[in-house]
């Protein structure tokens, strides 16, 4: 379901559909395992989208993207009262979680990820298995 949701087209040949395939159903795993409600999973699925994008179409480097992170999850924890950010719904608790989860799924990983998206290479295609 994720493949159509993605509109992935070439998952079976393109290495980067398939790694990017791999990426975000594991965050969906993550996610559900955390026993995330509908709306958390849906924000914390747009924050994996969110950092891939600013480094695949905005080039961000490590710490550009860390500072979006950091902008993304201000407020967390913080009354009505307060500025709250744009994921407001998670817990405090919840927000370390998923700091923990990004630092070993994507910001570890960071330069295999920038020369996936900005470095070409030739695909050869041998057989469809």
């Amino acid at each position: 379901k994720l493949e159509e949701f993605l509109n992935f087209k070439q998952l079976k040949t393109s290495l980067k559909e398939a790694i990017l395939l791999d990426y975000y159903t594991a965050g969906f795993w993550w996610a559900k395992e955390m026993n995330f409600s509908l709306i958390q999973l849906s924000g914390f699925m747009d924050l994996l989208n969110f950092l891939l994008e600013n480094l695949s179409d905005k080039h961000m480097t490590l710490g550009d993207n860390l500072k979006e992170l950091g902008k993304a999850m201000a407020g967390i924890g913080e009354t009505d009262s307060e500025r709250t950010g744009d994921l407001n719904f998670f817990s405090i608790e919840q927000a370390k979680a998923i700091i923990d989860y990004l630092n070993i799924s994507l910001f570890k990983h960071y330069k295999l990820y920038e020369y996936l998206f900005h470095s070409p290479r030739e695909e050869l295609v041998i057989s469809n298995e």
